[in-house]
């Protein structure tokens, strides 16, 4: 069996969850399979991995179109795949029309919803119109899509009610457990001007707003004041949430100490120290299909208070990994909270209950890291996969994950 992955990130080049997800789904399935990654951006020296830049006639254009560019090159190299398998809206077109190009079937891995993420309006302007409009075609006409929480699934079947559920099925986002473990290393997190003595709250993850950064940084103000608030936040999504982000982060450093904002991408050694040193690590996202940088965080023994939304319940077992902080919700596509304010009293009473208990953050990050090992190998997420190939090729239904 040849499968063609088609991804927007690849490495180095990876930015988010999706990227991260690729890199260790090819890895753990060429261990059996034949697997061509076609990605955009600068020439890898990977073998089987092949890369395309937008065309020099589109370099101006709108973000959507020049996507479009680099999708109608890889659907012309697809020819001669048994699969075509598509990550995120960027390579949903390039799997779509090379499935109608050379006749193979095309699956669908679900990282996000556009409908969901009404938000990036601001980032692409009418592209956002084109983005949704490229996964609505990819998600109702794919032979199977994959999604990476069961919550996933759910706002899939929602989002597209003409897609048929048979079609749907859950497989969860893994973590190699190798190169995610606690690494203690005191005198490497005081060089990223942490002190490993204090109590810390870190947060990961992009300036956008599904990650909920603007209504943490309300939050943490009602934090003890010996309570260190360590971001490690950047690619903001646009102008605007960036001058938010860095206004809110002003106040609070002339409010109190070891407000510690680092927008630089970490070496996984760097990351993983300041994660394994966290008293509790924080994801009040407001829109999380599963969370990877949730698995990585109890990879590293970290005690993880997350939003109780999307697929985090699924990663974050309340009371035992970490804690759930509720939410209730717009059902306009946004996520916004019904009442900020209530959120914002939840998430900070709970990083308060956790962060003044250390030996309980301890008890949680430790079977944290227990469940990490036990449900999110990247060997179980390759072998769901190749069965979901093999039912695509098969001409069989899906199990439900």
């Amino acid at each position: 069996m040849r499968v063609d992955l088609l991804t927007r990130e690849y490495p180095p080049e990876v930015y988010g969850g999706a990227g991260v997800h690729v890199a260790e789904l090819v890895k753990a399935l060429r261990l059996d399979l034949e697997v061509q990654v076609r990605c955009f951006g600068l020439p890898r020296d990977e073998p089987d991995t092949h890369s395309y830049l937008v065309p020099q006639q589109l370099a101006g254009a709108n973000p959507s179109l020049a996507t479009l560019g680099v999708d109608l090159q890889i659907a012309q190299d697809t020819a001669g795949a048994d699969i075509v398998h598509s990550h995120t809206w960027y390579a949903n077109a390039a799997g779509r029309i090379g499935s109608l190009l050379h006749g193979m079937p095309h699956v669908v891995t679900a990282h996000s919803l556009e409908p969901l993420r009404p938000w990036k309006a601001e980032q692409l302007g009418g592209g956002y119109r084109v983005s949704s409009w490229i996964e609505r075609e990819a998600f109702e006409n794919a032979d199977a899509v994959i999604a990476v929480s069961d919550g996933m699934r759910r706002d899939i079947l929602r989002s597209y009610p003409n897609l048929d559920e048979s079609r749907v099925t859950t497989v969860y986002n893994g973590i190699d457990l190798e190169a995610w473990h606690p690494v203690v290393d005191p005198d490497l997190v005081r060089s990223l001007g942490i002190d490993p003595d204090r109590p810390s709250v870190v947060f990961v993850g992009r300036i956008t707003r599904q990650k909920g950064l603007p209504y943490l940084l309300r939050a943490v103000r009602a934090l003890p004041g010996d309570v260190q608030v360590v971001l490690c936040a950047g690619a903001p999504d646009t102008p605007e949430i960036m001058a938010e982000v860095t206004d809110a982060v002003r106040v609070l450093q002339s409010e109190r100490t070891g407000v510690v904002w680092i927008d630089r991408l970490l070496p996984r050694n760097e990351l993983s120290a300041i994660l394994t040193s966290a008293t509790v690590f924080v994801c009040p996202s407001v829109y999380e299909p599963l969370g990877i940088v949730n698995l990585e965080a109890m990879a590293c023994g970290a005690a993880v208070v997350g939003t109780a939304t999307g697929g985090i319940p699924e990663v974050v077992d309340d009371g035992v990994t970490g804690r759930l902080v509720p939410i209730e919700q717009l059902d306009d596509g946004t996520g916004t909270p019904i009442d900020p304010d209530r959120f914002i009293a939840d998430l900070a009473a709970t990083l308060i209950e956790v962060v003044s208990d250390p030996e309980r953050a301890r008890r949680y990050g430790e079977a944290g890291r227990r469940r990490a090992e036990e449900k999110f190998s990247w060997t179980q997420v390759a072998a769901d996969t190749r069965r979901v190939y093999e039912s695509v090729l098969s001409g069989g239904s899906l199990a439900r994950g």
